[in-house]
Parts: structure tokens; sequence; C-alpha cells
């Protein structure tokens, strides 16, 4: 399985991702598998996080391309938003085009993709967010889980179509968020002195889990444990939660 590794580069935890992966599959805990390229929407020189991100593919041995998104006709961008994110990514798809590979994983990676890409490419994507539960950002999925007063979040692996964060999903692992140290901030919230602790507090422990889920649903992709077939997933959302339990025992 050749995989094409598209990131932003834009913090440690887009690093983080790209080093657990890479050293999982380098010690065969991801099996058939190789990271055929890593393409950066960010060239050097546009920011330092994205500079170590570069450094640490330079170190990693993989093969780097850029193609700076912020510097790829402006103007278009401003005016035709939808058709600047089109020609982008035709330009991409030809830069990626020699190196055939299997599938595409979005990790970290901060622009929407065109449609043509969807098409062209396997793409699957990690949201941290429930089947079926809300779309954006993280931190807006966290905003949305304490309106809501939920019960439950976790993340999920889902493969990339127009509709964001809608496509099918391959994985996903379910934690609580009552009980133990949840509860006294969900009070506290309740009382109105604020969410900032509660908000960090489901941010850090849905964080410890998605590079365990990113790992696992690709050990589950090269082992033929779920298929992606004609832009659907055989068999659809597996859960994972036990697996990536395990996992963050097993890894420091």
């Amino acid at each position: 399985m050749r995989i094409g590794w598209f990131s932003t580069g834009r913090d440690e935890a887009a690093r983080k991702l790209l080093r657990e992966v890479s050293g999982r599959i380098s010690e065969g805990f991801i099996p058939r598998c190789e990271i055929a390229f890593v393409f950066c929407n960010r060239e050097r020189g546009e920011s330092e996080e994205s500079d170590e991100f570069l450094s640490l593919c330079e170190s990693l041995g993989l093969k780097t391309l850029s193609l700076s998104s912020k510097g790829f006709l402006p103007q278009k961008r401003l005016q035709d938003p939808e058709g600047w994110r089109e020609l982008y990514h035709q330009e991409v798809l030809r830069l990626i085009e020699p190196f055939g590979v299997d599938l595409g994983v979005l990790a970290g990676y901060m622009l929407i993709v065109s449609p043509r890409f969807c098409k062209t490419l396997k793409l699957i994507n990690l949201h941290p967010a429930l089947p079926g539960g809300p779309v954006g950002t993280w931190q807006e999925v966290i905003h949305r889980l304490i309106e809501e007063r939920a019960e439950r979040t976790g993340a999920m692996i889902h493969l990339v179509t127009k509709e964001l964060d809608r496509g099918p999903v391959l994985s996903f692992f379910s934690i609580g968020i009552r009980g133990g140290a949840f509860d006294p901030l969900w009070e506290e919230v309740e009382r109105g002195s604020g969410e900032d602790a509660l908000f960090r507090l489901i941010r850090q422990e849905e964080e410890r889990r998605e590079v365990p889920l990113l790992v696992l649903t690709l050990k589950a992709l090269s082992e033929g444990r779920v298929r992606i077939e004609g832009g659907r997933v055989i068999p659809s959302a597996i859960d994972l939660s036990r697996e990536v339990e395990e996992y963050m025992r097993r890894v420091p």
C-alpha cells in the first residue's frame, strides 16, 4: 500500500502524526506499506512550524513536495474560491502523478480539496468527532459538544468526499466525557463560570487517541480488514475503541 501524505504542517500534532505512522511502518507494525511522498501546501520560509515539519520529513528520509497555497494565484483565490481550489489541486495532481499511490492521507491538511481531487484519489481524513457528530474544526466540535451537554465524543477516519466531514466512515473510537475528572468541570459550566477547563480536558483526551486511531486504521487497511471499493467502505465504521486503549497502554 503506497501512501501519499498531505499536511499543512502547522503544528506539533502534524509532526507527531507523521513521526508515529512512519515509525510504525518502519518497524512492520503497519505491514506492506510505504509513504511514497509527503505533500505540504506551505513552502520553506512561510512559517516556523511548517519549516520544522519539512525538516522532519527530510530527517525521516521521505520524498517531500511543496506548493504554496498562499502564493498560488492569490487574486483568483479571493475572487473565486471554488475555481481557485480546482486549479490548485489540479496542479497538485500533476505534481504527485509520477508516484502512483493507492491511498492519500489528509493529516492536518488545512485546505478543502476539490471535487476532482476526491474522485481521482482515494483520500481519508481524521475528523475529531463521532460518526454523525459535529462538523468543522476540532475547536468548533468541542464547543458544540459542550453546548449540547454531550455524554460521549471520539474521532473517526472517513473517506473524503465533496460533503465536508460526512464521507463514509472507516473507523472510529468513542470515549465518555462524564464521570471522574469531567463532572466537576461540567458543574462549573452549569454555574456559568466558564468552559475553558472542560474544553481543554476534552481536547486532551481526544488528542491522545487520534494518533493510535490513524495507525490502527492504516494497519487494518494494509491487512485487508477494511477496504475501500467504488467509493464505499467494506465493512463500514469499525469500532477501534478497545484497540486504541490497548495501543496506548503498549506505546508510551
